[in-house]
C-alpha cells in the first residue's frame, strides 16, 4: 500500500529537526518501511524543497553506495543519491569544526564538473565527453539515523547520508583518462586509512555518472553543464577524529585535504 503524504512529512520532519538540532534520530525506515524506495526519495524531495525555501542553491549531485567495501560497512546492496548545495562545499585545505556535525565519516572519489547537459541519448560516449573536468575529492558523510543504524531507505530519505565535499586539484579533462586503473590512497595525519581503485565504484566511475544521469532524466530533472557529482567513494570510509588531518591522492587526477577541529555545539 503506497504511503501517505503524511507519513512521507513526518519522515522528513524527523531528518530536518535532527539536522537542525544537531541531534541523532531513530531511523525512519519504521515510518517508509525496510525496501520502499520511491518513498524514501520522496522524502528526500520534501528536505530538497524545505532547503531552497531557506535560500540553499543546489550545485550537482552525489552517487553513494558504489564501493562493495562501504556497501559492506552499511549492509546495502545498490547506489543511491543525493543533491549538492553551494553551501556543502569546503576550500582544499580548510579546517572544518565538528560541532554541527554528528558522527562523520570521510571517504575519497573522483568528481567531475560537467561540460554538458545529459538528456535525451546516454551512449558510453556522450558521458565521456559530458563528463568534463575530473577532480579528486572527499566527501565528509554524516548521518542523522542514530548510530548509523541504516538500510537503504534511511541513507536516501537523508540526502545519501551527505554533510559536506571537498574539490581538490589540479583539473584534468575527463575525454582521456583511464578511470577505471586509477588508485587512490587516504591519509589520516600521513598513516594510510584506506585505498581503492576506479574500478571498485562500479567498474569505473563513468559507469557511476551514466547511471546517476539515467536516474535524474527519469526523473524529469536531467543533470546540467556546470553540475559537480560526486561519482562514489573508491574505498571504505573513515571516521573522523577531531584534530587530525585527512588528505586523498588519486594517482594522474591530483589530491585534496581537509583537516577537522574539535568544537562545542
Amino acid at each position: 500500500m503506497a504511503l501517505t503524504t503524511t507519513a512521507m512529512r513526518e519522515a522528513a520532519d524527523r531528518l530536518i529537526s535532527a539536522a537542525a538540532a544537531p541531534l541523532q534520530c531513530d531511523p525512519v525506515r519504521d515510518i517508509l518501511g525496510d525496501r520502499d524506495i520511491a518513498s524514501a526519495y520522496a522524502v528526500q524531495h520534501l528536505l530538497n524543497e524545505d532547503a531552497l525555501a531557506q535560500g540553499r542553491r543546489i550545485v550537482g549531485y552525489k552517487i553513494g553506495l558504489t564501493s562493495p567495501a562501504v556497501q559492506r560497512q552499511l549492509g546495502v546492496e545498490q547506489p543511491d543519491s543525493g543533491v549538492l548545495f553551494a553551501d556543502m562545499q569546503v576550500e582544499s585545505g580548510a579546517s572544518v569544526k565538528t560541532g554541527k556535525l554528528l558522527q562523520p565519516k570521510v571517504e575519497a572519489e573522483i568528481a567531475f564538473i560537467l561540460a554538458e547537459d545529459l538528456d535525451g541519448e546516454l551512449s558510453e560516449s556522450r558521458i565521456r565527453a559530458a563528463a568534463g573536468i575530473a577532480v579528486p575529492a572527499i566527501e565528509i558523510v554524516d548521518s542523522r539515523v542514530r548510530n548509523w543504524s541504516i538500510s537503504i531507505v534511511d541513507t536516501i530519505a537523508d540526502n545519501g547520508s551527505s554533510a559536506l565535499f571537498v574539490l581538490g586539484s589540479p583539473a584534468r579533462a575527463a575525454y582521456d583518462l583511464d578511470f577505471a586503473s586509477r588508485t587512490m590512497q587516504l591519509t589520516q595525519d600521513g598513516a594510510v586509512v584506506s585505498t581503492g581503485r576506479g574500478s571498485d565504484c562500479l567498474g569505473n566511475p563513468l559507469n557511476a555518472l551514466r547511471w546517476l544521469a539515467h536516474t535524474a532524466q527519469d526523473n524529469g530533472s536531467p543533470l546540467q553543464a556546470g553540475h559537480i557529482v560526486l561519482s562514489g567513494a573508491l574505498g571504505p570510509m573513515v571516521p573522523i577524529l577531531p584534530g587530525s588531518s585527512y588528505a586523498a591522492d588519486i594517482d594522474g587526477i591530483g589530491s585534496v585535504e581537509v583537516s577537522f577541529t574539535e568544537a562545542t555545539r
